[in-house]
């Protein structure tokens, strides 16, 4: 039994990584940011990606919900658009008198908040109760959204025409803000030699992951209680008076050791560790402490927290 156990430990981790360098191919050069993207999904997290257009953020989006097989809808944030666009409506029955519930692009697997910053914060706000507890409620009506259910929002930045800052309520609702960034010369003229992995040709041959199965097995990976505690002395740290920023709220702490569970589990281990958490901590945090940080705040609190032996 305990073979059968590695072996199938050894088939997920290979999984895995096919996935990771499999989207990697298609994004050229992004393999870190992928990577992270993939333990916030681990996580049961949602992902704001922040960038220049043109950076391969839709793209990186499409290819996770892809890959694990996931309903996927994509929403332009606009300025005209409504609450009732996310979330649906009452509509009349002329023929029985009665209203029933018509489900807007929120009940799906993956949304695709496009260019999140630039709607109303009314209808941003539609999307507070969904990403905290799974669920919309519409005139007094509660109604559960599909498991699992992932918000991948990607939002340019703040110095361009026609967008605004998100509130603080909401950034503290993504689990990870990642950038993609410019790629490097070599990927680049990869790029423009034509040799990127198109993201059909990825998916082509291969069955898709089961996200639910993953995101169970990552719940199960080992905290100790001394990995706990360098988690608490990091949030602690950020409540201090003479730290910048605002404080990591419970959620982020939360958060913070999901994800640190989701890379040890694509590090190939079963049990987490210190270099877990700091691997992460950038994208968990830093967006919550300073929304116009791009690391400064993560790193310095890496350097005054001591990491457990």
């Amino acid at each position: 039994m305990a073979g059968a156990g590695a072996g199938a430990g050894e088939r997920l981790e290979a999984e895995l990584q096919g996935l990771i360098g499999g989207i990697g191919g298609v994004l050229m050069g992004k393999e870190h940011q992928v990577r992270l993207a993939v333990a916030g999904l681990l996580a049961r997290g949602h992902l704001l990606l922040e960038d220049l257009p043109g950076t391969g953020k839709t793209t990186l989006a499409e290819a996770l919900a892809r890959s694990f097989g996931l309903a996927f809808k994509r929403v332009s944030f606009t300025s005209d658009l409504l609450p009732a666009d996310l979330t649906g409506i009452n509509v009349l029955d002329p023929g029985t008198s009665t209203f029933h519930f018509q489900p807007g692009p929120l009940f799906s697997q993956v949304l695709l908040a496009d260019e999140i910053n630039r709607a109303s914060p009314r209808t941003q706000s539609a999307l507070l109760e969904a990403m905290a507890v799974g669920r919309v409620s519409v005139d007094g009506t509660s109604h559960e959204l599909p498991e699992p259910f992932v918000v991948i929002a990607t939002q340019n930045g703040l110095d361009q025409i026609g967008t605004a800052p998100l509130p603080e309520s909401q950034l503290d609702r993504f689990l990870m803000r990642l950038s993609l960034g410019f790629p490097d010369r070599a990927a680049e003229r990869a790029l423009l030699a034509g040799e990127a992995l198109r993201l059909d040709t990825f998916l082509a041959d291969r069955q898709p992951v089961s996200l639910p199965s993953l995101q169970q097995r990552c719940r199960r990976q080992h905290c100790s209680a001394a990995l706990l505690d360098y988690v608490l002395d990091l949030v602690a740290a950020s409540r201090s008076p003479d730290q910048p920023g605002a404080p990591l709220s419970p959620r982020a702490s939360q958060g913070l050791v999901g994800a640190a569970r989701a890379w040890s589990l694509l590090e190939g281990r079963s049990f987490v560790t210190p270099a877990d958490v700091q691997a992460v901590f950038a994208a968990v945090a830093e967006h919550r402490m300073d929304p116009a940080s791009q690391g400064g705040l993560s790193e310095r609190l890496l350097e005054t927290v001591d990491a457990i032996r």
